[in-house]
Parts: C-alpha cells; sequence; structure tokens
C-alpha cells in the first residue's frame, strides 16, 4: 500500500546571503540538527497546462491557490519512490497532501491522463484536482535545488530548510535525468523557509531581528515561469525549452 501523508502548517520565506547563512547555523546549534538525509538534491516536475494556467494564478496571489508536481529526493529510477504532492494554499496557511509512489508508475499515470493506481483519500482528492482544471494537465517545468532541512532537538513541531543553487528547465523534464538547468537566484543567495504549526522560538525571533532579515514573497516555479517568458521575448516569442 501507498505510503499517504498530510501537512497542515504556516511556511514563510526568507532570502539571505551566505554571510548570514553562515551565522543562522552558529545560531541554531543546540536548537536545530540536520535531518538524516543531509545536504541532497531535490528534483520537482510541476504539472500545468499548455496555457500555464496554475502558475499564472498563482502569481495573482489569490487567497487560494494550488499546485501539482511530483517530487524525488534522489536521481528516480524505474521503481525508485517519488511523492505525488497537492499542494494548498490558503490565507497563507499551507495544506499539503502527497502519496508515495514507485516512479514509472506515478509519471505513467499522470504523464497519460489516466487515474493513479491507487484508491485512497489523498489519490481522490489529487484526482478531483486533476479533472477541475479539465485541460490536460502535464509535465511543465523541472526544478532542482541542493537542500539541507533542519528539526529541532527537542522534537518540537518546527522546520527550517535552506535551498541553494535552485534551477529550472522545460525540456527533459525526468526524475532521472540531469539536474542541470538556469538558475533562478544570484550565486550568494539562499532561501530559507520556516515551517511551523504557529508561533517561531525566541532564538529564531531573535537572529531575524538582529539580522534585519525580513520574509518575502517568492515562489521558485513563479519565479522560473517569469524568467521562462522573458526569454520568449528576447527570442523573439519563440517557446524556451
Amino acid at each position: 500500500m501507498e505510503a499517504q501523508t498530510t501537512f497542515k502548517r504556516y511556511e514563510v520565506k526568507y532570502i539571505l546571503t551566505r554571510k548570514q547563512r553562515d551565522l543562522l547555523i552558529k545560531a541554531m546549534e543546540g536548537h536545530l540538527a540536520l535531518d538524516q538525509y543531509g545536504r541532497h538534491t531535490i528534483r520537482n516536475i510541476y504539472f500545468d497546462t499548455d496555457s500555464y494556467r496554475l502558475v499564472r494564478t498563482s502569481m495573482e496571489k489569490p487567497l487560494y491557490k494550488e499546485k501539482l508536481r511530483v517530487r524525488s529526493y534522489q536521481k528516480a529510477t524505474g521503481d525508485s519512490t517519488v511523492f505525488v504532492e497537492l499542494k494548498k494554499k490558503f490565507e497563507s496557511v499551507v495544506y499539503k497532501r502527497r502519496l508515495a509512489l514507485p516512479h514509472r508508475m506515478a509519471m505513467d499515470a499522470l504523464e497519460a491522463g489516466r487515474p493513479l493506481p491507487t484508491d485512497s483519500q489523498i489519490a481522490r482528492e489529487i484526482e478531483a484536482f486533476r479533472a477541475f482544471y479539465g485541460e490536460r494537465l502535464k509535465p511543465a517545468m523541472l526544478l532542482c535545488y541542493e537542500r539541507e532541512a533542519y528539526a529541532p532537538v527537542d522534537g518540537t513541531d518546527f522546520r527550517l530548510t535552506l535551498d541553494e543553487n535552485i534551477r529550472w528547465r522545460t525540456h527533459d523534464i525526468d526524475l532521472a535525468g540531469s539536474a542541470m538547468g538556469a538558475a533562478i537566484l544570484p550565486p550568494d543567495a539562499v532561501l530559507m523557509e520556516l515551517k511551523s504549526p504557529g508561533g517561531y522560538p525566541l532564538w529564531m525571533v531573535k537572529f531575524l531581528s538582529e539580522n534585519r532579515i525580513y520574509k518575502t514573497s517568492f515562489s521558485k516555479y513563479g519565479t522560473a515561469y517569469q524568467q521562462m517568458m522573458e526569454k520568449q521575448e528576447n527570442q523573439g516569442g519563440m517557446r524556451y525549452a
């Protein structure tokens, strides 16, 4: 049976310099520890319509938005585990539903427009999402980045992730392929995400205040889409790939 996971939490993003990242690592000592995966490369395939309806709607900043992606925490093989994720955001609260399925089994169903090979509450939510948009959703973009994920040493429900070298491409959209692509942030930039069901620990509040680090509205997929459109314009309207 496939594994199912449900998340409900606030996710707030910050852009750090590498110097600020180094200060953060020191501030985290005794509070957060790197998870069991260490530093690893995440690969995401975002699904969208031919007109990029999902990302364009998201960029309009509605109260409610949603996306569908498939994620792998390593270079995928035919039978390796990937996660089909339905991510929703309503009034700053993030709700994520995900299924763990074999890579090829998941992609074969999604790419062919067939139902997922499982019957569960989360699978039904994903199928309802696909049916709602009517048009066949297809792999629209590959996004990759190096991630370090940290969790509290006291076991509380607070998470911190650091993403570097975020890159994208619209050709060879395959979790089993390379992780190459165009960068969406300057080399000195690090994306930090704080994930919590409520407030932050006092030490984190102090760190943000002392270093004058402020939250930002940032979407990896949205930023990559904007870059894609700029490249199309520079190439005379041709579709970028």
